[in-house]
């Protein structure tokens, strides 16, 4: 057992299903001393087999004075409000009340009995799948504070461990039923494998930590690509489109922030490489100025809202809020953020709004002698098309008047001599609630 992985003084959360693998770990971790605590979930699936399982762990644990904490939860009702299998939801429900039990006691690891056996049928199931390095390297021994100290020891060993020392334990009866892919791998997968190699399940092990180290490697190689050419958000399209896939593909994920099925990924090295964006799970990548910029696949679009003045509106879509007020004189100052723009009252046609950008729309800019699409101008901004339809857009009864963080029209614009001026202001929005004021 890897006891590197466990803290020498601070509390360890066991996880305690009651079988012969998570029987053996509590056991151990009592032997050497360490300061544990036992956790079961009840997973609501197996009716009067599931209540033994758990007053099992409960009376073992009340007999050797182990603090025990337990939880039931409905994984049926889960997986179906959740729309995934019930494999995933258990799985699901049972890690998220281990962190909330750790929490709870102030536990320094969540440790999991997951032994060698576990592992070699992990990989089976991944190339099964068609996984990367990432899923062929198995099950990690680290992944957060969750830790995982019997990927050395084989299912063999453990119960030759309890029964010469008279432990007992529960067998949870689907474990012998071909309707979960893993029990039909452990059943006859790898069984034909020991013909080939009594020693299969170690030497999957070393296979699997030697494609974890390589994937370790590729993925600090990608964290250095993204220092040297990305910002958090995006990064240089024409680098990654150059770049080697075992890279590319790395940055590209890790800049998603997510898992990414290859064709999500080569859909997105598409983009960088001939332009136009890309549409994945939960967000979009487009490129942009020479950038591949990752966001939200779209921006909420704005509705009209009407601007009094003097007035006040919120726009929670852009996180804005815009003001509106008169004043006796122009301000001889410039703003080039673009967010407090002066309109002469008298060339004002009918009231002020505030919009989205709509089809057809331009902005005639002081000195530019011509009107520029919207379009072409938030291309020249670098603002990524999907979040266009939350840009801010004044206009009144003729068009556009100005749009937030672009540019004024000149057609109602303030000049010094003006004394009857409209002053509207874009600030970051409060955190409150309301709308007209």
């Amino acid at each position: 057992m890897d006891t590197d992985l466990l803290p020498g003084d601070g509390l360890i959360l066991c996880a305690v299903s009651g079988g012969a693998d998570s029987m053996y770990l509590l056991c151990r971790l009592e032997e050497m001393g360490l300061n544990i605590a036992a956790a079961h979930f009840h997973h609501g699936l197996r009716g009067a087999e599931a209540d033994r399982d758990q007053a099992f762990v409960r009376d073992h644990c009340a007999r050797r004075g182990i603090r025990f904490v337990t939880e039931r939860g409905d994984t049926a009702a889960f997986a179906a409000r959740e729309r995934m299998g019930v494999e995933e939801a258990a799985r699901t429900l049972r890690y998220r009340f281990l962190e909330r039990a750790a929490d709870e006691l102030g536990a320094a690891v969540i440790a999991t009995a997951h032994t060698a056996d576990d592992n070699a049928e992990t990989l089976l199931l991944h190339l099964a799948r068609g996984a990367g390095l990432r899923g062929l390297g198995g099950i990690p021994p680290r992944r957060g504070r969750v830790v995982r100290p019997m990927l050395d020891v084989t299912r063999r060993e453990v119960e030759t461990y309890l029964r010469e020392r008279g432990i007992e334990w529960v067998t949870d009866s689907t474990n012998g039923q071909d309707t979960y892919a893993r029990n039909r791998v452990r059943r006859w997968a790898v069984p034909a494998l020991e013909s080939v190699d009594p020693a299969f399940v170690r030497a999957a092990g070393q296979t699997m930590a030697l494609l974890r180290e390589d994937e370790a490697y590729l993925t600090a190689r990608a964290e250095e690509f993204l220092r040297a050419w990305g910002d958090g958000r995006s990064v240089d399209a024409k680098a990654l489109a150059a770049e080697s896939w075992p890279v590319a593909s790395r940055a590209v994920r890790l800049l998603a922030g997510r898992e990414l099925e290859a064709v999500h990924v080569r859909a997105i090295l598409k983009a960088a490489r001939d332009g136009g964006a890309a549409d994945v799970p939960g967000m979009r990548a487009a490129r942009t100025g020479g950038r591949l910029v990752f966001g939200a696949r779209e921006a909420p679009a704005l509705p009209e809202r009407a601007l009094l003045v003097p007035g006040r509106v919120l726009l929670p879509e852009a996180g804005l809020a815009v003001t509106a007020e008169k004043l006796t004189a122009c301000p001889q100052v410039v703003h080039k953020s673009y967010n407090i723009f002066f309109f002469q009252y008298e060339n004002i046609c009918g009231s002020i709004s505030v919009t989205g950008r709509r089809p057809g729309d331009g902005l005639r800019q002081p000195g530019r002698g011509c009107t520029t699409k919207l379009k072409q101008l938030f291309a020249q901004r670098g603002i990524p098309a999907w979040e266009r339809q939350s840009v801010p857009v004044l206009r009144d009864g003729r068009g556009v008047l100005a749009v937030y963080g672009i540019g004024q029209d000149e057609r109602a614009m303030a000049g010094p001599a003006d004394r009857d001026i409209i002053k509207i202001e874009f600030r970051p929005l409060p955190d409150e609630g309301g709308a007209q004021t």
